[in-house]
């Protein structure tokens, strides 16, 4: 029999190979083309290379479950998603659909039942992720927010390394100048991908806002505060370390909410760690923050890293005696950023990853000594 005329793709995730054949069988019937995974890691590496419209999607798989499967895929496909198990309480369909499912089926099924769901959900349109996808217009736009070249700053340099764990991520860095003083800013919002993502956004966005107002507490106060109801809305919260540095005299003030790696770090290794501040922005809504001050000596960098840097090294004492080791091992300052950012890259399950550096030139301040 020649199989139906159709443009839609199905792929089933199945290991036991009876019920996986059922399926096959009744989608084929009901005009798609259908490929098959046995297992969860198969599954991932299929969605991205076939775009399927529908994916059918047991829970129990071995190794990578459904669950964790349907969490990575969300971060690229917009298939309709249609899970089935032999679990059926209501919180393993709420777990399913928190997941990222559309449909949650329960074992034993009828197959008249799954055309029905199936029937269903193509009633409702979505704009599948196909040429240039949402995910690659998220993707652009988080570029968009990254500087694209390092300030103007004589007698400084700044550099910086992004390695988000999916295409998208929650790390977010961001500097300029303004009114004669350096601004920067790393920050890690809780969670990966698209929605981590677009909270980072919003917290760049309150932060350059009040770039200009007088005294970093209160700018930094004002911030954490018009952010608290997005940060709750989506019940997340974010560690975020800011600065504000004055070139003439590297004399700077900054504000360490629950991040606590930064140090300063000498021509000589010597590291000095910035003294640890307040929660993170969005945990508690009363919190109120007080800035700090440092001093960054000619020859001096000032170094701030995300916990996706912490968690590959291990402990906060290897990775401050990471930051020292990478400076005297490396020329430039972008150098340093980029190999601290690979620390985690043989660790597939890394998070985001960030390094900033600030480096301040020997010699006159004010002179370009590069």
């Amino acid at each position: 029999m020649a199989p139906p005329s159709s443009t839609r793709h199905a792929l089933v995730v199945e290991d036991d190979e009876d019920i996986r054949s059922l399926l096959v069988h009744t989608l084929y019937r009901e005009g798609f083309t259908v490929s098959e995974a046995p297992s969860g890691t198969r599954a991932v590496e299929l969605v991205r290379t076939l775009n399927p419209e529908l994916i059918t999607l047991d829970v129990q798989l071995p190794g990578l479950d459904g669950l964790e499967v349907c969490r990575q895929l969300r971060e690229y496909s917009n298939a309709y998603v249609v899970m089935i198990s032999a679990r059926a309480t209501e919180i393993d369909k709420l777990a399913g659909l928190e997941a990222g499912a559309d449909d949650y089926l329960s074992k034993p099924f009828s197959t008249r039942e799954l055309r029905a769901r199936v029937a269903a959900l193509f009633r409702r349109p979505r704009d599948l992720m196909t040429g240039s996808t949402e995910l690659e217009r998220a993707i652009e736009v988080q570029r968009g927010l990254l500087p694209d070249a390092s300030p103007d700053l004589p007698g400084y340099e700044v550099a910086a390394s992004f390695r988000p764990s999916r295409a998208v991520g929650g790390d977010l860095y961001d500097w300029h100048v303004s009114s004669g003083q350096l601004h920067v800013i790393l920050a890690d919002v809780m969670g990966k991908g698209m929605g981590a993502a677009m909270i980072a956004a919003a917290v760049r966005s309150a932060f350059r806002t009040v770039g200009n107002m007088p005294g970093l507490t209160s700018a930094f106060n004002h911030a954490a505060q018009s952010l608290g109801g997005a940060l709750e809305s989506s019940d997340s919260y974010a560690t975020v370390f800011k600065v504000r540095l004055n070139p003439a005299n590297g004399r700077f003030s900054y504000v360490d909410a629950g991040h606590g790696i930064a140090a300063i770090v000498g021509p000589d290794g010597g590291t000095r760690r910035l003294d640890p501040g307040g929660p993170p922005v969005g945990l508690w809504a009363q919190d109120q923050w007080v800035a700090q001050r440092a001093d960054l000596n000619p020859g001096e960098s000032l170094i701030l890293v995300s916990d996706g840097v912490l968690d590959a090294v291990g402990d906060l004492e290897g990775t401050f005696a990471a930051m020292s080791e990478v400076v005297l091992a490396h020329r430039t300052i972008q150098d340093v950023a980029d190999h601290l950012a690979r620390l985690a890259q043989d660790d597939p399950e890394h998070d985001d990853v960030t390094a900033v550096v600030v480096h301040r030139h020997p010699g006159i301040p004010g002179k370009d000594q590069s």
